[in-house]
């Protein structure tokens, strides 16, 4: 089992593939495995890293409190460890907020940027917004991950014909340790990166399912403000989109990766 020191833990990790690094960061409860349907399509052309997030998976779970900074710093470590400069990242949920962090704090480190179902905070705007926030995080407390799971997964999954997809969730969402987990959802409340997103340069793909939680205006706001950035709508999804619409994610993100790489090598022949 590939284990890395990083930032004073043991982070859990796994290589695929040859070529350009590419690094997957997963959401919030989930694990680098869950990144399945991304990882053979993608190892095809690129060195495909997947990660446990501290907390999470077979990575060590210290007690808290964590923040989206530490959760950074511990990515770079295992970047470093595995003697990688700079990588294209993909990150999810949790995992966009991670790569955000990343994108201003490590700018260098980041080749080029793709935000699925994410933002640069989680600040609640509304008094709407500040329950619903406080109510995942009761439900977390008084229930544990395996009863929040069997909540989490018919909104996530909604649809008859994705009952493998919800049992599956259920089952591994269920693993999770119960303080390992609250630590890593109170890191993201109350995170914002937001103010400088301006300052981000490398190439940035925004994607979200149609029926994500956060509204399409907010993401396209921000993406508004980060210069070059594009911004994809991949409809007949909701949060998971890397599982309920694998296919047309992969291609979305497949097309932008060709994108950049095309762009550096004309750059490196001018």
């Amino acid at each position: 089992m590939p284990i890395r020191q990083s930032n004073g833990i043991n982070l859990h990790y796994e290589i695929v593939g040859q070529g350009a690094p590419l690094l997957f960061l997963h959401g919030l409860g989930s694990r680098g495995e869950d990144w399945a349907a991304q990882i053979p399509y993608f190892a095809d052309r690129y060195r495909v890293i997947t990660a446990d997030m501290r907390g999470h998976g077979q990575s060590d779970k210290p007690p808290g409190p964590y923040s989206v900074p530490m959760m950074a710093r511990d990515v770079i470590d295992l970047l470093d460890g595995l003697g990688i400069g700079s990588t294209h990242i993909v990150g999810l949920s949790m995992g966009g907020m991670i790569a955000f962090q990343l994108g201003v704090e490590w700018p260098e480190r980041v080749g080029s940027l793709v935000i699925v179902n994410s933002g640069p905070a989680l600040v609640a705007r509304t008094v709407g917004e500040w329950l619903r926030i406080r109510q995942r995080l009761l439900l977390a407390q008084l229930f544990g991950p395996a009863r929040t799971g069997h909540f989490l997964s018919k909104r996530l999954f909604p649809k008859a014909d994705q009952s493998l997809m919800r049992l599956q969730f259920i089952e591994r969402w269920a693993q999770n340790e119960r303080d390992a987990y609250l630590a890593s959802m109170r890191a993201l409340v109350g995170w914002s990166v937001l103010e400088r997103i301006d300052e981000i340069r490398c190439p940035v793909l925004v994607i979200s399912g149609d029926r994500d939680y956060t509204p399409l205006e907010l993401k396209r706001e921000y993406t508004a403000r980060i210069r070059g950035a594009q911004f994809v709508v991949i409809e007949d999804s909701g949060h998971a989109t890397p599982i309920d619409q694998a296919e047309n994610f992969n291609d979305v993100v497949l097309e932008f990766l060709a994108r950049v790489s095309m762009t550096e090598n004309e750059e490196f022949q001018q």
